[in-house]
């Protein structure tokens, strides 16, 4: 294919919700105005638009894209299969009143790409009326290449576990490694490829409102994800490909389409609709310096709220490495029930409540007032050890928290490696002899 100017390497820009200009040929943006009545280069005007036009000032989001053929430019989708990636409702079985654990799902044998490699674990919400969250795994072995991806139901945040990935985007490209993670709005286009021979991760797909930075309260003006810290891309494009396929997904459907052009034909364009990466860790944890714990709320790097003030749709919550000084305290998670339902992944190494069976690629599930907490032997060991400062390193887990409760899969309840004993980490806690 004939893909420059895309560079070498990708570059970026700084800031979160940043209205930034960009452009891959010079000249390409117009000069104070969004839709002239004929743009530099002979380009097409477009405006993508994540939000209503009379949306607040600071929460709307758009961005003008300059191309080489407008998006509007195709055939008729035909309806497409991908029986992996499922959309709420998630009414197709009971989910029951329990917690519950898997391991690593397998990797796939045959030729596998990002989109067929996913698989939808648990979900909330509805698509249509743009509530909820679906989580999701993916595995890939094989890059997108002329295949790309328009998901008209939610943005998607995407959380590498292992394997460099490659995110071609119609605004430019993303660089994402395990430890990092990256956003696509909704509404974009986009393709991923992989730079190691195999990849996995988790996904969420937020058919809410679009994930923003936390507010601080008495944190102040510092801490947390710094917005200097989140990057976009410059503009870069694809030319002369002769043949592309595009997956549209819409309503919880998949729609297909061959056409003659890459939809990443963007040479130039401005606005604060982006897609983003993070690296998780430039993330400032705070925590206590004294005794207790600060509610966990504190590990928000991104958060996308709902009707209610202070109640999310999704939270994204991570639980890096740290220092833990607190004395007299229980220092690991304490036993808790959450009107908040939470899920679970690990990126690597051990999470500080559970001692075995957590581990990174697997995921867990403690739904609205579900008891959880550390197992027997993370307690019995947290209770008698000396409280020195110590670090907890080498670990990154995050956390998918929502207001709404997660329904599962059929796919993800009978799955082989689901762990049908998980309630057993539980088990001989001893009552005092009192």
């Amino acid at each position: 294919m004939n893909a420059l100017p895309l560079p070498q390497r990708p570059a970026y820009l700084s800031g979160f919700g940043n209205q930034f200009a960009t452009e891959a040929l010079p000249g390409a943006l117009p000069d104070g105005r969004n839709s002239p009545q004929r743009a530099p280069h002979d380009l097409y005007a477009e405006l993508l638009s994540g939000a209503a036009f009379t949306a607040p000032r600071a929460e709307n989001r758009r961005t003008w894209t300059y191309r080489l053929i407008p998006s509007a430019m195709h055939g008729t989708y035909r309806k497409i299969e991908l029986p992996g990636w499922e959309t709420a409702p998630f009414d197709a079985v009971d989910t029951p009143a329990n917690r519950f654990r898997w391991n690593p799902w397998p990797v796939p044998e045959t030729r596998t790409d990002f989109i067929d490699g996913m698989v939808t674990i648990a979900g909330n919400g509805s698509a249509e009326a743009q509530s909820g969250i679906a989580t999701h795994l993916y595995h890939a072995n094989v890059s997108m290449g002329d295949r790309y991806l328009l998901n008209a139901d939610g943005e998607m945040l995407i959380v590498p576990q292992s394997g460099t990935l490659s995110v071609r985007t119609e605004l430019g490209v993303l660089e994402v490694a395990p430890g990092e993670i990256a956003v696509i709005p909704r509404g974009l286009h986009f393709a991923v490829d992989l730079l190691d021979a195999r990849a996995s991760g988790y996904v969420c797909e937020n058919y809410g409102a679009p994930f923003r930075l936390p507010e601080l309260g008495p944190i102040g003006s510092n801490g947390l994800a710094n917005a200097r810290d989140f990057l976009a891309p410059v503009a870069a494009y694809e030319a002369g490909r002769s043949r592309a396929t595009v997956v549209r997904k819409f309503l919880g459907a998949f729609w297909e389409v061959t056409q003659a052009h890459s939809p990443l034909n963007v040479v130039a364009w401005h606005g604060n609709l982006t897609p983003y990466k993070y690296d998780l860790a430039r993330f400032m944890v705070i925590g206590t310096v004294s005794f207790d714990h600060p509610d966990p709320s504190i590990y928000t790097v991104l958060t996308s709220p709902s009707a209610v003030p202070g109640t999310a749709n999704c939270d994204f919550v991570i639980f890096p490495p740290r220092w833990l000084v607190a004395e007299d305290t229980f220092r690991p998670p304490w036993f808790h029930r959450n009107v908040m339902s939470e899920l679970m992944g690990l990126v690597r190494g051990v999470y500080d409540a559970k001692a075995e069976g957590f581990v990174p690629g697997g995921v867990s599930l403690h739904n609205c007032m579900m008891p959880h907490g550390p197992d027997v032997a993370t307690y019995t060991r947290a209770s008698v050890v000396e409280l020195e400062p110590h670090k907890v390193d080498n670990t990154l887990a995050f956390m998918f928290e929502s207001a709404h409760v997660f329904r599962l899969t059929r796919r993800a309840l009978e799955a082989p490696n689901r762990q049908p004993d998980y309630d057993a980490v539980w088990d001989g806690f001893k009552a005092p002899p009192i």
